[in-house]
């Protein structure tokens, strides 16, 4: 089973993953927020430097 081939996905397709990774990400962080508190910063930093990354590959390509 190849993971990694290319698929072409719809706006709303990717509209509803981004909502339910948003929505699961909520659910853990009310659930286990004791757990995460001492990383926050550490998670804070993982997420602006991939968002980072994300953005300029985004820019690139146009």
């Amino acid at each position: 089973m190849n993971f990694f081939k290319d698929t072409t996905f719809s706006w709303l397709q990717i509209g509803a993953f981004k909502l339910s990774t948003i929505f699961f990400g909520v659910v853990i962080g009310a659930y286990w927020s004791e757990i995460f508190m001492p990383y926050l910063t550490l998670l804070l930093a993982v997420a602006v430097i991939s968002g980072l990354y994300v953005g300029m590959v985004w820019f690139r390509q146009q």
